[in-house]
């Protein structure tokens, strides 16, 4: 019998830490590692290229930005839904993303996946955090999801052949879509089956993405049933190559064979059944098959040049085998985006299971008869038709059928969005019982037409930016705090010029003005006004420090009952203490939990969260005071904040880039040779490289070297 129960897993890991407390008013930071060039966009073919070029991200709003990992790792213990029948055993992470840690065919002992021994998050999602490893569901826009380290409301539910099945579903706010992701096994079976559905609850056309990423052991042979593939590197060109053998004559159907970084999306033919296969010398591994809409197939490797492996080590432990990934997905290309009209939906069935193959078939240089071995014996294992046939009996029979058993919570996000919106939604329940904090300020909003401000203490909340979100902002009465949300949502709209005007008005009457100028400054920036940027951010910065010093000379000198009225009380490093909560309309309990919601990060209020706000806007400061040539105010800002956060390495690297703009290159030098980890560094980055370069003409260390492109 199919069981589902909760289970325990033990990772080393590095705590996830408090969001970035700033708006992400910007398009994401490695949105270049996936860019397609000019000339080549004029030369695919011309629906590919509509795709490409379909709604591009202006901004990661609503989602925060995180980046508040660092790389110390000690054991923790992960929830995990485990889902088993005789053959499999399926280990699901419901609060990081829904990821599928392991794929345990019991029968032959294998793990048909690469399982990562830690949990290290690095910046590969679009919004930050991200980890490596098992299988994650991908939706929203190029890239891995935001989604990507947060929680997943999960429930039972009755599966198609009445046995249990797992349910994962949450409200996909880049692209405002409500999923699901429905994972069972049936008695025994081989493979697991997997039932998605974006659904597209709005009047409006949506652009749609998904690509489910399957990690894999990089010593593998990866098949699928193709002659040709879009390859697309770090150089940014997509080009029409053979398969699997390219015109330097590597086979890359096996990962280790290339020297690059590089994904190839494959070019399945019309009528092909989709699948995808990685075996090992022996002709064993893992196959992934579908229905025909999930089109697209792809493979990443790492490359073998000193950059690939760099990154190989640094989302794992160095010393372990590296991996490759095998992906599925709506478009040919991750670089594509579908449009999903009004209430529609786009639904599929994937299966996950083992492969067993003649591994002198399977690995031999004919390519065709390689892939007709291994389409062969999945043919047998698992016929197109019983895919098709499980596809519509989930999608009639089970699709829509309510959740039974509550296994865990996600956000709160969907249940207002269903509260605002009324939208009927069967078998994905958003009830009003997991709003949090977060949503608090919006219900209130929707009920009276009025955005409360934030408590006493507390950062400006988490922002809505969709457009009748924006609507009622609009009519809502005029204090700086509506005008700080109002501007963000024009701004997302595209509307910046009268997201500057919103701003400005705010900033006119705040009392607390770090968020506003904060903003503007982001605004001078993309405008192309660097000095006057430089000018704001260093200014946000100021204004959060005094507060903060404020606070804490409040504190040490014994404020009284009427402290948490203070005038520079609302941003007081939120605030190294409880005490503000009382005259904030709260008890102590309920106003740490408020501030650490806002902070993005329930662990940790007070002090941590006042951190959190200097490090964001040190950062913004610093570098801006340096693009502007001002080492001297760099100088000022940077030895004003903490000296933990000095400590960390992306202020080591703001440090020494303050050190050659003083013209102290044997000091910047040291810093280098002293050693330290940019725990945010994003894919693709190349600062390193480029800052080591303005010291020296010797070879950059193996611990800087992140360099993607082909030298």
């Amino acid at each position: 019998m199919t069981t589902v129960r909760r289970a325990v897993l033990t990772l080393p890991a590095a705590p996830l830490g408090p969001d970035n407390p700033l708006p992400a008013l910007r398009a994401p930071a490695g949105a270049g590692a996936h860019a397609v060039d000019a000339r080549t966009l004029a030369e695919l073919p011309r629906d590919m290229a509509r795709g490409i070029g379909r709604a591009p991200l202006r901004s990661l709003l609503p989602a925060p930005v995180r980046d508040g990992y660092g790389r110390e790792r000690t054991p923790a213990d992960l929830d995990t839904i485990v889902i088993e029948n005789d053959r499999l055993r399926v280990t699901v992470l419901p609060g990081l993303g829904g990821r599928v840690h392991s794929l345990h065919h019991k029968a032959t002992g294998r793990e048909l996946l690469y399982r990562n021994p830690v949990l290290q998050p690095a910046a590969f999602a679009l919004n930050g955090a991200w980890f490596s490893g098992g299988i994650e569901w991908n939706i929203g826009a190029t890239g891995h999801t935001t989604l990507s380290c947060s929680p997943l409301h999960a429930a039972t539910v009755r599966a198609p052949d009445g046995g249990p099945m797992l349910r994962l579903w949450e409200w996909e706010r880049l692209r405002d879509l409500p999923f699901q992701v429905d994972l069972w096994l049936p008695e025994g079976s081989d493979f697991l089956f997997v039932g998605v559905r974006i659904r597209n609850p709005h009047e409006r056309t949506v652009p749609a993405y998904w690509w489910s990423n399957i990690a894999v052991p990089e010593e593998r042979r990866v098949l699928v049933p193709a002659d040709a593939a879009w390859h697309h590197g770090y150089e940014r060109g997509l080009n029409r190559v053979p398969v699997p053998v390219t015109e330097e004559g590597a086979d890359l159907s096996y990962p280790l064979n290339g020297a690059h970084a590089a994904d190839f999306f494959y070019d399945l033919p019309e009528e092909q059944r989709r699948w995808i296969a990685a075996l090992d010398a022996d002709g064993a591994g893992l196959v992934q098959t579908s229905t025909d809409p999930l089109r697209g197939r792809k493979l990443f490797l790492w490359g073998t040049e000193r950059g690939g492996r760099r990154w190989q080590e640094w989302l794992t432990e160095p010393g372990t085998p590296g991996y490759a990934e095998i992906q599925a997905g709506l478009a040919r290309t991750q670089l594509e985006h579908l449009e999903l009209a009004g209430g529609a939906e786009f639904s599929w069935l994937e299966a996950y299971g083992p492969l067993a193959a003649d591994p002198a078939a399977a690995l031999g240089d004919d390519w065709a008869a390689a892939r007709a071995e291994v389409e062969g014996r999945l043919a047998a294992a698992l016929p197109r038709t019983a895919v098709d046939a499980a596809y519509t009996a989930w999608r009639e029979g089970a699709a829509d059928a309510e959740p039974e058993t509550v296994l865990a919570a996600g956000s709160g996000w969907g249940a207002l969005e269903v509260l605002r919106g009324g939208h009927a939604l069967p078998g994905t329940p958003f009830p009003e019982s997991t709003l949090g904090p977060d949503q608090e300020p919006w219900r209130e909003l929707l009920r009276t037409g009025v955005l409360p401000p934030p408590a006493k203490g507390a950062g400006p909340g988490a922002p809505l930016v969709a457009d009748p979100w924006r609507d009622m902002l609009e009519t809502a009465p005029a204090d700086p705090s509506t005008e700080y949300h109002l501007g963000i949502a024009q701004w997302h709209a595209g509307d910046r010029a009268q997201a500057v005007r919103s701003w400005e008005r705010g900033l006119h009457r705040a009392e607390v003005r770090w968020p506003l100028l904060y903003c503007l400054a982001v605004a001078d920036r993309e405008d192309g006004h660097p000095e006057r940027a430089a000018e704001r951010f260093a200014e946000a910065f100021a204004d959060h420090a005094d507060h903060a010093d404020h606070a804490d000379h409040d504190e040490h000198a014994g404020h009284d009952e009427h402290a948490g009225h203070a005038d520079h009380a609302d941003h007081a490093d939120h605030a190294d203490h409880a005490d503000h909560a009382d005259h904030a309309g709260h008890d102590e309990h309920a106003d740490h939990d408020e501030h650490a919601d806002h902070a993005g990060h329930d662990e940790h209020a007070g002090h941590d969260a006042g951190e959190a706000v200097a490090a964001a806007l040190g950062r913004e400061g610093v570098a801006a005071l340096l693009a502007t040539g001002r080492a001297g105010p760099a100088r000022e800002l940077w030895a004003r904040l903490p000296a933990e956060v000095r400590g960390r390495g992306a202020f080591r690297l703001l440090e020494i880039r303050i050190l050659l703009a003083e013209g102290r290159p044997g000091e910047a030098r040291a810093v280098f040779d002293e050693g330290f980890e940019v725990a945010d560094l994003r894919e693709g980055a190349e600062i390193l490289g480029e800052v080591w370069a303005e010291l020296t003409d010797e070879l950059l260390p193996d611990a800087y070297e992140f360099r993607m492109r082909p030298s």
